[in-house]
């Protein structure tokens, strides 16, 4: 089973004799565990002068919020007995808060602040409150919420509240976008607008489901944050009552009855009617709900969601003669992206899917002990980016999580 196969031993590699896999494929997926966990905070993360943590994407030279915050996730539990880890995750933090007080509408910059990248991406400002508030969580270290970081939250709350009103009150235009750089008409829902995918693509319609529902979740771990360690009450109910405004707005605008599966969230919405029913490999999406929080595994609207997302209804999922699984408009035609194949293992609790889902994985790997941006499902010796942290840093999670160990050390 794969819980022997992860049985690895804390110096490296697996020690273990019990797979459900032949021994060359288990040492293929152990080398890359072992390649993923070591390159990920050797080569990613590095220390600043000014005692941040700038954490580059890979082989593009800067700084996504988004992929920094998952990049450097595995490692929460590492820091509690490692004060050099620990310092290391509160700069990460602390630069992020930074690059938002510069401007909280890109998503993208460089190692001395400045902006690379001005794709409004909701998600993009979420990632650093969901990473700071899971590393308190789990190590208690409250110092990591710094006055920087405060007013870079409380900027996020702002933001969020003026792009629930985009048309109305939001300045922001991107000449990627239609309507001179406003991006096609909405009406108000109570979700929040954006620009951009977590792809960084332009979305079709403004309103995406998954990313609104991860708003919901980070909102109310920002409710807690404020109460338990600003002791802001008048923040807390602001984060909280938001939340409580998409989650209405995805509920009551954001699914469609699509047969055979029945009632399933959409992709994205405009709240005038237009629905675009599909999935993306990018995390949030709706494949990866239960993993992000907003549903538990075994609820029966994210399970239908689920079936459509893995089959060939689902627009962007993809069979091959080597792999199966999501991939994205943003990479080639029958393009897998591992980041999925490491949310579906993430959100599955059937033993044969998950170990189908590894062995797609060890496919990815073409000699470099790397997981690539995406891979062709009929040729893996074809792929994108040759440096792509954030699919391996989710692999090391999907590992650490199948142990029991997701916050621990290998």
């Amino acid at each position: 089973m794969v819980l022997a196969l992860l049985a690895l031993s804390s110096g490296g590699p697996a020690a273990a004799t019990e797979t459900a896999f032949p021994p060359l494929l288990s040492s293929k997926l152990d080398t890359l565990y072992a390649t993923a966990y070591d390159e990920t905070i050797g080569r990613h993360v590095k220390s600043q002068r000014d005692g941040t943590t700038y954490v580059s994407t890979g082989d593009i030279r800067a700084e996504w919020l988004r992929d920094a915050s998952a990049i450097v996730r595995p490692y929460i539990g590492l820091s509690r007995n490692h004060a050099a880890v620990a310092k290391s995750l509160r700069g990460v933090v602390e630069r992020q808060a930074r690059y938002i007080l510069i401007d909280p509408y890109a998503n993208a910059f460089s190692d001395n602040y400045k902006v690379v990248e001005e794709k409004f991406e909701v998600d993009s400002l979420l990632y650093p409150i969901w990473f700071a508030s899971d590393y308190y969580r789990q190590t208690k270290d409250a110092s990591v919420f710094t006055p920087t970081v405060r007013a870079a939250f409380k900027r996020v709350l702002h933001i969020m509240h003026v792009e629930q009103h985009h048309d109305t009150r939001s300045h922001y235009t991107n000449k990627q976008l239609a309507r001179g750089g406003r991006g096609s008409a909405v009406r108000y829902t109570g979700m929040v607008w954006t620009g951009f995918r977590p792809s960084d693509d332009p979305v079709r319609y403004h309103y995406n489901i998954p990313v609104n529902m991860f708003a919901v979740v980070v909102l109310r771990d920002l409710s807690k944050i404020a109460n338990d360690v600003w002791h802001d009450g008048h923040t807390a109910a602001d984060a909280w009552g938001l939340s409580s405004e998409i989650q209405r707005g995805i509920e009551q605008n954001g699914t469609l009855i699509l047969e055979p599966f029945g009632r399933i969230y959409a992709y994205e919405v405009d709240g005038r009617g237009h629905v675009n029913a599909m999935d993306d490999a990018n995390v949030p999406s709706l494949l990866s709900i239960p993993y992000f929080g907003y549903l538990p595994k075994d609820n029966s609207l994210y399970l239908a969601t689920r079936r459509f997302v893995l089959s060939d209804r689902n627009p962007y999922f993809f069979r091959g003669s080597y792999a199966e699984g999501e991939g994205s408009p943003h990479t080639p035609h029958g393009y897998v992206w591992p980041l999925a194949l490491c949310v579906q293992a993430l959100t599955s609790d059937d033993p044969d899917e998950i170990d189908k889902v590894f062995g797609y994985i060890a496919v990815a790997d073409v000699g470099d002990h790397r997981l690539h941006e995406s891979f062709d499902a009929n040729w893996p010796e074809s792929f994108t980016r040759d440096d792509f942290a954030w699919p391996n840093a989710l692999y090391t999670e999907l590992v650490l999580t199948r142990r029991g160990e997701l916050y621990a050390a290998p």
